[in-house]
């Protein structure tokens, strides 16, 4: 149920601060969201798959914290990032 190898190595590219950047917050984000969309599509097809749902939950609570960090730490950063993703209105 993960991401391919390279769909997550085009993530990390596209998000990536310096050459052998992988663990940024912007690229666990973008991973992250990346994971959130493919499990979106997953429970418009299996609407009682509640296992993988509590996994989605987890995962939304964990980006929810990434953004807050980043937000208090570079505010520049977390607008950009927000607004490459569309995750924000």
């Amino acid at each position: 149920m993960g991401l391919e190898k390279e769909k997550k190595q085009q993530v990390i590219g596209d998000f990536k601060i310096h050459e052998k950047d992988s663990g940024s917050p912007e690229v666990q984000i973008a991973i992250l969201s990346e994971k959130l969309g493919y499990l979106t599509e997953h429970f418009k097809l299996h609407k009682k798959d509640h296992h993988s749902r509590r996994g989605l939950l987890r995962m939304v609570s964990r980006r929810r914290k990434l953004l807050d960090y980043l937000k208090s730490k570079d505010n520049e950063r977390y607008l950009s990032l927000i607004k490459r993703l569309s995750i924000r209105k």
